[in-house]
């Protein structure tokens, strides 16, 4: 995958998490709080993939 996949799919991510943490919070469900907040770092580390790959011209 490239740079901007990379970056698109952390963007995803992150949104989705957050999402997630709302609405957990919101309807007072731990479980999903803590999901949405797993998913909003996976988002981050995509995105940091991204970057790296970016930097280093997609050869990794």
């Amino acid at each position: 995958m490239g740079e901007l996949t990379d970056k698109a799919k952390g963007l995803g991510n992150e949104i989705a998490g957050n999402t997630k943490q709302a609405a957990g919070k919101a309807t007072d469900n731990p479980s999903l709080h803590a999901e949405g907040k797993a998913q909003e770092r996976k988002g981050e580390a995509q995105n940091l993939k991204g970057e790296v790959k970016g930097a280093l011209g997609d050869k990794i």
